[in-house]
Order: structure tokens, then C-alpha cells, then sequence
């Protein structure tokens, strides 16, 4: 193999892979991963609240949404959209964020350096009425990182379970 030539290998301790079957059909799990309406009532972990404060919902387009605890902590995310593949694939970045003035990342959007961004692919796979969502973000600043965001995402989808057996 020529130099250079070899694929960049993801450091396997900042990588995190989530798999999940959903008892519903993959455009309703998708529709809840990007609508608002559906995404507040589940996203988060459990017991938080989620509010979108900006979804500029395109290739490009950047979103923001905060996170709050039941104890009144808040947490902030945005990113923007790389990839939407309607209802296959999303792809998006992911980081530290709060609403501030207009900015590279958006007009709603002021970066907090608290930690880095990180790419989020999330894939609906159809299985006989049924989806199997592939949660794929990396790469995380450290393990403890990545195992944060594995305990988060687990309640989230928790919820998200939950929230497709009502809907």
C-alpha cells in the first residue's frame, strides 16, 4: 500500500456506537429525530426538558437546543447539519453551544470551548415495521467523554422508546 494511502483509523476508546431496535416504522423514529414537535418530547436524558432554540433544518443549516436537568442545570448543544437522507441518515456535528450573536456557526449560535465538537451519524434501518437506529459520534477529547454521552444518549433513547409506544 502506497503512504498514505491507509484509512484514518477512529481511536476505539473516543468512539461511540449505540444500537437500538424501535417497535415502529422508520419514518416515524426518523420524523422524531427531526421534527420539533416530536423532538421535545423525548429528547434528553430522562427527567430533562429540551427546548430548540434554532433548527435550520438543511445540509448546512445550523441547530440549537438546550437541555435542562431537573435540578435547573442547563446544557447546550448545536451543530450543524452535514447530511440529510430522508429517512435513512443524518449527520451532524455536535458541540458545546448557547444563544449569542451571529456567528460562523449561525446566526443564533456563539461556541463555548468547553469541549470540541464531535460528528453525529444516526442511521434508520427498516426491519419488518420495525427500526434499528445506529448511533455513531465521534471522536471524543476522552473515554470518560465518550461515557458521558453513552449514559445520556441510553436514557434519551430511553425516552425515545417510550414516547414511540405512545405516539
Amino acid at each position: 500500500m502506497a503512504a498514505g494511502s491507509s484509512p484514518v483509523m477512529e481511536p476505539v476508546d473516543r468512539v461511540l456506537v449505540i444500537m437500538r431496535i424501535f417497535d415502529a416504522p422508520r419514518e416515524l423514529v426518523f420524523r422524531a429525530w427531526t421534527d420539533p414537535e416530536h423532538l421535545v418530547r423525548w429528547f434528553g436524558p430522562r427527567g430533562f426538558t429540551t427546548t430548540i432554540v434554532a433548527n435550520d433544518y438543511r445540509p448546512g443549516g445550523a441547530y440549537c437546543l438546550r437541555m435542562r436537568s431537573p435540578d435547573g442545570e442547563e446544557y447546550w448543544n448545536q451543530g450543524v447539519y452535514r447530511e440529510i437522507a430522508e429517512p435513512e441518515r443524518l449527520v451532524m456535528t455536535w458541540g458545546p453551544g448557547r444563544p449569542g450573536n451571529a456567528s460562523d456557526n449561525g446566526p443564533y449560535l456563539e461556541s463555548k470551548a468547553t469541549r470540541p465538537d464531535t460528528l453525529l451519524t444516526v442511521t434508520f434501518d427498516e426491519l419488518a415495521g420495525k427500526t434499528r437506529l445506529t448511533l455513531h459520534q465521534a471522536v471524543f477529547e476522552s473515554a470518560a467523554a465518550r461515557d458521558s454521552h453513552n449514559r445520556g444518549w441510553n436514557s434519551a433513547l430511553d425516552c425515545l422508546a417510550e414516547y414511540l409506544t405512545a405516539a
